[in-house]
């Protein structure tokens, strides 16, 4: 039997047709309301709620209805950010930038003509581009703020809409970075404040920037490096579909570096992301083009950015294969690295990420702090921040020029430790055995679950609350800390494990970050890595009974 159909609902859905800008929209959700009544479930789905505009801007599916990304939806975001902007008398252009998904142009050009339509210029970026050289153009053009149209690696049905501030309204530490509270909820109530999409005036198409945007990103981007640094370094480098391919040939170009070989099947944009399941390196089985592409050029590091180039994933050869470095890896090699160049400043993470870049920053005496999960955060945890990453591929290593994670100066960074340990017969594998010699093996894992109902999320939490573990690995759980009711995040400690728990801020999953410390004695590295693998094994195990999943 066929659901009901709610008659308001359906009064609801005609009013929104009736406004939406979009021929194709009206046309999709019109095939909506023609099914009927069989259609109601994906009728009442459209219509749960608007997306919800929070820290990472909007991100949802594309769809018709205000339970998606469509024109309606940005002609009304993007009137409530110009009005926001406009009641914190905030002056200056709002620069724009898009990636090559499906609407990104779209929803990029219409931002701009509803920001001239209020009478504040509006500069497009050329082309489809990493969002950190919107980050950079924020800052670069002094912006009052910038929009990025991008859902980062976020399946190919989706899309999103980010926002980052200028300086005066960002303020030194937030200037040109993602918003934080209270902008999110400001610029929520503007945009509910808008009462039809049709009737938001439209103003001229804005400027489009010319080519000397990108060449300041690329110059910048290559000057972070060393320059007298050695250079001979051969590397395999994708996009994955995205629009990282001639922005990141462009940087190692101007760093000096040999031109890295580009996975063919992946070099251009394709909003399709045919050749991977999820175009996320962090996935199983998406970087298999790339390392099958390592291993045939003989190359010494092989990198991947997602599709918006924001993050940097990284694979070094192990035995005969290759080995993906974690995040947690990666950051600390990056942090390590930083300090023994001598770069000044405050060495940041967050509280998912491993704990072994604050025992590096304690013994080498630099400044170190940690922050809730978000670039956001990570970049306002001080003015003079040198370095910040999350163990979600994300990393700063110069915010100066890009206040966000950068998945292109990562790469360049990186390819320039590489390069310099191998003139000393050394590889970023040597580099971390170093480090655990010294630190102990800090070993990560994820446990993350997807769920189809988001109150599954919230029920777990409440498993873990009112029956957290007294023990861990046979070890006694020391410390419980709950940041409810400011912040959803649960964590466990002993004396050689932690756990963090938490929602993911950007996709249906609920999250258990696990970290293990093993000490490298007898038996060296080798035993204390099966050790650790042991271990997380077995601290998944208890944390799935736990959070009962």
């Amino acid at each position: 039997m066929a659901p009901e159909v709610d008659v308001d609902l359906i009064a609801r859905a005609e009013a929104w047709l009736a406004d939406d800008p979009d021929p194709a929209g009206r046309a999709e959700l019109r095939a909506v309301l023609d099914g009927l009544p069989g259609t109601a479930v994906e009728l009442t789905d459209r219509f749960s709620g608007p997306l919800t505009f929070g820290t990472a801007g909007l991100r949802g599916r594309l769809r018709a209805g205000p339970n998606g990304m469509n024109l309606a939806v940005v002609t009304r975001a993007a009137a409530g950010l110009v009005g926001w902007l406009a009641a914190q008398c905030g002056d200056g252009p709002l620069v724009i930038g898009y990636d090559a998904r499906h609407g990104s142009r779209e929803f990029a050009e219409r931002t701009a003509r509803v920001a001239t339509g209020a009478g504040r210029a509006a500069l497009l970026l050329p082309g489809p581009l990493p969002t950190p050289v919107l980050a950079y153009a924020v800052r670069a053009l002094d912006a009052v703020a910038g929009v990025m149209v991008t859902a980062s690696h976020n399946p190919p049905q989706d899309n999103g809409y980010k926002v980052y501030l200028g300086a005066s309204l960002g303020g030194p530490a937030g200037s040109g970075a993602q918003i934080v509270p209270p902008a999110d909820a400001g610029i929520e109530a503007a945009i509910r404040a808008v009462q039809s999409a049709a009737s938001v005036p439209l103003g001229d198409p804005g400027t489009v920037l010319g080519a000397e945007i990108l060449q300041g990103y690329v110059r910048s981007a290559a000057a972070v490096l060393s320059e007298a640094g050695p250079r001979d370094l051969t590397i395999a480098y994708t996009p994955m579909h995205g629009v990282g391919a001639s922005t990141a040939a462009a940087a190692f170009a101007a760093a000096g570096f040999p031109a890295p070989a580009i996975v063919a099947e992946q070099a251009e944009p394709d909003p399709a992301f045919p050749t991977v399941a999820f175009p996320n390196p962090e996935e199983p089985g998406a970087m298999d083009l790339l390392l099958a592409l390592a291993a045939r050029t003989g190359a010494d590091l092989a990198i991947a950015n997602d599709p918006d180039a924001d993050r940097c994933a990284v694979a070094i050869p192990a035995g005969d294969g290759w080995r993906p470095l974690r995040g947690d890896e990666l950051g600390a090699l990056l942090a390590d690295h930083l300090i023994r160049r001598g770069v000044p400043g405050l060495y940041a993470t967050t509280i998912v990420s491993s704990s072994l870049v604050g025992r590096l920053c304690a013994a080498r005496g630099v400044p170190y702090a940690e922050t809730l999960t978000g670039f956001k955060w990570i970049v306002r945890a001080a003015e003079d921040l040198a370095f910040g990453y999350e163990e979600a591929l994300g990393y700063c290593v110069a915010p100066a020029l890009v206040r966000d994670k950068d998945g292109i100066t990562a790469a360049l960074t990186v390819a320039e430790l590489a390069a310099a340990l191998k003139t000393e017969g050394r590889t970023l594998a040597d580099r971390l055995d170093e480090l655990a010699a010294e630190f102990g093996l800090h070993a990560t894992d994820q446990l993350s679950v997807r769920v189809d109902d988001l109150a599954e999320i919230g029920r777990a939490m409440g498993r873990a609350r009112q029956n957290p573990p007294v023990t861990l690995l046979g070890t006694t759980v020391t410390e419980v800390v709950d940041l409810l009711p400011e912040n959803d995040v649960l964590t466990f400690r002993t004396a050689t494990a932690r756990v963090v728990i938490r929602p993911s801020g950007t996709e249906p999953k609920l999250k258990a970050y696990l970290e293990v410390v093993e000490p490298v004695a007898e038996g060296g590295h080798a035993a204390a890595r099966d050790r650790a693998a042991t271990a997380l094994a077995a601290l998944r195990t208890e944390i799935a009974a736990t959070l009962g999943v």
